[in-house]
């Protein structure tokens, strides 16, 4: 068995880091955020979450979403730059079922979400995450069709 290196948490200024590593994070803190979103809605069957939470994290439903905020003008300098970091860094794994350009939105969707989980804006990512939820549970996202 591989021994694992202990690691000390520090605070770790997002702005250095790449697009890669925020989306890392924020793919992971969206997803779960949508995950208790589902649960605590009263869904419990795991094929029907599966099924349910594609609306919202899937890389075609955070495209739509990012480009809906962009057309809202939602989103700050700061972080619509770490949107372009996200949606710029260059990926070691293909897109599955979806286009390049759509990858690279969601990319850039989830990078915006790490690097305010990063920052502490825990207040920012609940306003966020809860407009996403408004927007895919009241079908805002009809006028946004990605391949």
């Amino acid at each position: 068995m591989t021994k694992i290196k202990k690691l000390t948490e520090t605070e770790v200024n997002p702005d250095t880091l790449n697009g890669q590593t925020l989306a890392y994070l924020g793919d992971a803190v969206y997803e779960v955020i949508i995950r208790r979103h589902l649960v605590k809605g009263g869904i419990v069957k795991p094929q029907i979450l599966q099924r349910e939470a594609t609306h919202y994290v899937s890389a075609k439903a955070q495209a739509a979403l990012l480009t809906k905020m962009q057309d809202e003008e939602m989103l700050t300098d700061d972080e619509l730059a770490a949107f372009r970091r996200g949606r710029n860094a260059k990926s070691h794994t293909k897109a599955k079922n979806t286009s390049l350009k759509t990858y690279q939105l969601s990319t850039g969707f989830e990078a915006i979400m790490g690097y305010l989980d990063l920052l502490g804006k825990d207040d920012r990512v609940k306003e966020l995450t809860k407009w996403c939820i408004n927007t895919v549970e009241e079908d805002g996202l009809k006028d946004y069709d990605f391949e």
